[in-house]
């Protein structure tokens, strides 16, 4: 199923490859897993993912990573 996926990843992220979010969007939801453990795949909305980055752009999460 995988090598029919188009997976697009963020033009930030580093040129080896590993260690990036991966996104596609199939039959409506969206697919995201980790390009070192590509066999690993969340599916969410297009709603729920909005919302997730409107929350992690202000600030919502901050405090994970300080």
């Amino acid at each position: 199923m995988n090598s029919e996926i188009k997976w697009q990843k963020s033009s930030f992220s580093g040129g080896g490859g590993e260690q990036c979010l991966e996104l596609a969007e199939v039959a409506g939801e969206i697919f995201v897993r980790e390009s070192d453990d590509p066999d690993v795949i969340v599916k969410t909305s297009q709603a729920k993912l909005r919302a997730f980055i409107l929350g992690a752009k202000n600030g919502e999460f901050d405090h994970f990573v300080s």
